[in-house]
């Protein structure tokens, strides 16, 4: 017969880690836009960079803070968001504010 081997619960500490996590880059940027958004209430367009730090994560996210008709006009900002090796939050800043329709200096 098989055995049945009954799950230990998981302390909160353990479920808040695994949720939080930011492992590789690709879990770094998503969860840096994901708290970012909620924080700033705008649409997060995209990443646009992602850097190891000694730390953490370096993130740099691009948003949408307002909306323009035609599009091109639109005002982006792209905010730098470090996280903890946990992938919790420590700070972020807009370092750019920029038209969509313009190129880089």
């Amino acid at each position: 017969m098989a055995e049945h081997r009954q799950a230990r619960p998981r302390s909160s500490t353990t479920t808040r880690t695994r949720r939080s996590s930011a492992p590789d880059p690709v879990h770094a940027a998503h969860r840096a836009s994901q708290l970012l958004e909620g924080l700033i209430s705008h649409c997060v367009e995209g990443v646009s960079a992602v850097r190891r730090e000694e730390e953490g994560w370096c993130v740099d996210v691009d948003v949408l803070e307002v909306a323009r008709i035609p599009d091109t006009t639109s005002l982006l900002a792209t905010y730098e968001v470090e996280l903890d090796r946990e992938g919790d939050l420590v700070g972020y800043r807009r370092v750019r504010r920029y038209r969509r329709g313009s190129a880089d200096e």
